[in-house]
């Protein structure tokens, strides 16, 4: 079992933690990754390794996604078959609970079930008003995004089964959006997750923690603002075409029908491009255009009827056609989101959706250090 601990400039909890991990379970080996820490921290990482951590090292801030790939791409080559527990550097996990998460994913092996195990803090107490508040900010913008519900979408205590390192691995995003990422496609994925209530620990105001409220909440909410926009873009198109073929032929379904089919495929092209790209750009998802295309025209077919629904008892009551137009395009957006994403660009299709991580141990592990060494990052290892 490792833990795994990117660290960008840590306080002084984050050794405590490490000792009370090595002491507690002898079978934990605890993986701390210098994310390009300035060299006032230098002193802290050597204590940390001299309790018997095993460090790698970025040259430069790259970010905590970054750093978590780099540990992951370390205990896949070093140490296949091992489950991981990752953990933040700034003492808000407590050793116990780093625990409890690593015998919840012995728990899973044990009956066959990999699940991604989250460590959510319930956020009651004396909390941070930004914590609490970016909380409830995170939670309605994922709950929205992914189309389930989470108690605390911001942790970094995980448990992931080593089946799925894999699958973690090839997630989108090197900063705090890594992690977000992953939650957000677990769902279409087919990855099983299961929350562990933890404590919430706020030290010193959590002015430790590197999470910016207002550009990393940005980077998670980015795929809805996406979708916004090409939303608002097809509004547009379909707007201007309806209130012109109508006013040319005075027939107001025809002209919703014409109107329709010009704004969506629009709207489909920059979704595929642009918003759900990840479905088109991994390796499951190229070449799947026309089953793209086929499920995004149930759903326009779908939309269109109840846009004619709406838009003619609307009219009927004597509403304006543009005022009737936006609030129906208001109703019907959350909708075509949450089918966008889960069944028109769904990534996968059926059965077990992510792969499990293959065996690549070495022969020795000297050989597998040396092919690791790269200019990304410096492993330094105790004799």
């Amino acid at each position: 079992m490792i833990v795994l601990i990117p660290a960008y400039e840590p306080g002084a909890r984050l050794e405590p933690v490490v000792a009370g991990l090595l002491d507690a379970d002898s079978d934990l080996e605890v993986v701390v990754v210098d994310d390009g820490s300035a060299p006032g921290f230098a002193e802290t990482f050597t204590r940390v390794e001299a309790l018997g951590a095993s460090l790698l090292r970025h040259n430069e801030n790259r970010g905590k996604g970054a750093a978590l790939k780099t540990g992951l791409d370390y205990v896949t080559a070093m140490h296949a078959g091992d489950d991981v527990v990752t953990a933040d550097a700034d003492g808000q996990h407590t050793v116990h609970d780093i625990l409890r998460v690593a015998d919840a994913l012995r728990e899973d092996a044990a009956v066959g079930t990999p699940t991604l195990v989250l460590g959510c803090r319930s956020f009651t107490g004396r909390v941070p008003v930004r914590s609490r508040a970016g909380n409830v900010l995170a939670r309605a913008v994922f709950r929205l995004a992914a189309g389930w519900s989470l108690t605390d979408t911001q942790t970094g205590l995980r448990g992931i089964p080593s089946d799925l390192l894999g699958w973690v691995r090839e997630q989108p995003g090197e900063r705090f959006e890594f992690e977000q990422n992953v939650l957000l496609r677990c769902r279409r994925n087919g990855v099983p997750t299961r929350e562990i209530p933890i404590e919430t620990v706020y030290l010193e105001g959590n002015t430790s923690s590197h999470f910016r409220p207002l550009v990393d909440s940005a980077r998670v909410a980015l795929p809805l603002v996406l979708f916004a926009g090409s939303s608002l873009l097809a509004f547009a198109v379909d707007t201007v075409a309806l209130l012109i073929l109508n006013a040319l032929t005075g027939l107001l379904v025809p002209s919703i029908v014409a109107a329709r089919v010009l704004s969506a495929s629009v709207n489909f092209a920059v979704n595929r491009r642009m918003v759900f790209r990840g479905s088109m750009t991994s390796p499951a998802g190229r070449g799947r255009m026309p089953g793209q295309a086929l499920r995004y025209a149930l759903l326009a077919v779908a939309l269109l009827a109840s846009n004619v629904v709406w838009l003619e008892a609307l009219t009927g009551f004597g509403i304006p056609l543009i005022v009737a137009k936006i609030a129906t395009e208001a109703v019907l957006f959350v909708t075509s989101y949450g089918v966008q994403r889960s069944f028109v660009f769904r990534e996968h299709a059926g059965g077990r959706q992510f792969r499990p991580a293959p065996d690549t141990r070495p022969s020795n592990h000297q050989g597998a250090a040396t092919g690791m060494e790269s200019e990304r990052f410096t492993i330094r290892r105790n004799p």
